[in-house]
């Protein structure tokens, strides 16, 4: 039988709470990747330009939050912005 330390319990506590705030952080980021990905996909160039902005902040707030490392991040941008770009050049 494991003793149960007052730190640790604490710790189990912090660690679901933290978890939980991250899930929703990375849901919120995909739900948006996939919502500009749908928007490239169909080339609607005025919801490509709507959705664009607003997505690089959903994933910036990301990594404010620590969720994703910067890296990641910068790399998701990236791609995301060449797409958009292939469609707003047509």
């Amino acid at each position: 039988m494991a003793k149960r330390i007052k730190s640790g319990l604490k710790r189990r506590r912090q660690n679901e709470v933290r978890r939980l705030r991250n899930r929703a952080v990375r849901t919120r980021v995909r739900g948006a990747i996939k919502e500009l990905r749908a928007a490239i996909t169909t080339s609607d160039v005025a919801l490509v330009k709507e959705l664009l902005p607003r997505t690089v902040s959903v994933i910036d707030a990301g990594v404010r939050k620590g969720v994703f490392h910067k890296n990641s991040a910068a790399r998701f941008k990236s791609r995301l912005t060449v797409q958009a770009n292939g469609v707003l050049q047509k």
